[in-house]
């Protein structure tokens, strides 16, 4: 079990976040909360920051006139968000997240929507040229209110052994 806290001094403690090398599992299945419902301005400010000008994700008129009826989230956000939501669980320690794979978009995304994430441990490696550290990959399914599986991708991250992480060394952090 994660323990999400270190004591600091007498009846003191300090929140801490994310998972090390070695409280990683294979098979072990991490439900990410909290959700997020989607917003109409987070669809527009992120088509808006990454210059995707197609108007299917923000134009109206030319939304309602394609087989979906209305605009489309920005799938690259769908990711962005989904990844986010597993940072304080499952990254929030890693050194670098090494790739990313068979990222699949299974069923739009629509401006009202709320996500939920989860990552399953796939495969998890002790590295053999960075010493105090390991590779993690896992799989990470967004589901939509309903449950419909909405985005999946494999990401490799390396991450510290206890012991090795930056905030080991720091003492205040």
């Amino acid at each position: 079990m994660v323990q999400n806290w270190k004591e600091i001094g007498p009846q003191r403690y300090r929140e801490t976040f994310g998972r090390y090398f070695e409280d990683f599992q294979v098979g072990d299945v991490y439900e990410h909360r909290p959700g997020k419902t989607v917003l109409e301005s987070d669809n527009h400010l992120f088509t808006l920051l990454t210059l995707n000008t197609h108007p299917l994700h923000f134009d109206a008129e030319y939304g309602a006139a394609t087989e979906f009826g209305r605009n489309l989230v920005v799938s690259t956000y769908t990711l962005a968000l989904l990844i986010g939501m597993s940072v304080s669980d499952i990254s929030q320690k890693t050194i670098a997240n090494l790739g990313m794979d068979e990222v699949k978009f299974s069923h739009p995304v629509f401006a009202g929507d709320t996500l939920y994430a989860e990552s399953e441990v796939l495969e998890k490696r002790v590295s053999k040229s960075r010493p105090g550290q390991g590779v993690v990959t896992v799989r990470t399914t967004g589901k939509n209110q309903r449950g419909e599986v909405v985005c999946t991708f494999k990401r490799s991250m390396l991450i510290p052994e206890r012991g090795h992480a930056v905030e080991d060394r720091m003492g205040t952090y």
